[in-house]
């Protein structure tokens, strides 16, 4: 991991997320080596340009820093960013990515070592209304994206997005993140 390793870029961006600028400097220079690397190997003969990736990635990390849990690791988080980032790019070119397993069945298990238990889910979407429900369940936990989840909900693609965010603030209220990750 460029010379840092997992325990120390996520000192880092704890250190960062309680307003340490040089702190998350570091962090985002750290960051960004990894997803550098990362994308290089996904994106060779593709036609996307792996600095797209990464400046995308860093841009989405600054946004949804709140969304880290600063008691679990950093990576696979990084690297989910990251990866929904490729996936949007392809999107763009009219194209399906394809990855091979073994390509990420290393942390496809630490991925899944790290994944919300079941009932942490059903426990947060109890506190939603059946309308929001729906929506975050199609979205955040089915993988639909928003059109896909207003055609089989039966909805508009804005009124999609305004239960989605509903919901998912509704979420970080009640378990105890506003939307600044306080």
């Amino acid at each position: 991991m460029s010379g840092v390793d997992e325990g120390d870029i996520a000192r880092l961006f704890r250190v960062a997320l309680k307003g340490d600028e040089r702190a998350y400097g570091d962090f985002l220079h750290e960051a960004a080596n990894l997803v550098r690397a990362w994308a290089r190997r996904r994106t060779t003969f593709s036609g996307v340009d792996p600095e797209d990736i990464v400046q995308e990635t860093l841009l989405a990390i600054h946004v949804k820093r709140h969304t880290w849990r600063s008691d679990g690791p950093v990576a696979p988080w990084l690297y989910a960013i990251a990866r929904h980032k490729l996936v949007d790019a392809f999107r763009r070119q009219g194209r399906r990515p394809w990855i091979a397993i073994s390509e990420v069945e290393d942390r496809l298990a630490a991925e899944e070592a790290e994944t919300i238990r079941d009932w942490e889910i059903s426990r947060a979407l109890e506190t939603l209304t059946p309308g929001q429900r729906s929506v975050v369940t199609a979205i955040s936990v089915e993988g639909r994206t928003i059109a896909e989840a207003a055609r089989s909900l039966d909805m508009n693609e804005n009124a999609v997005r305004v239960a989605l965010h509903r919901g998912l603030a509704a979420i970080a209220r009640r378990f105890g993140r506003d939307r600044h990750g306080n």
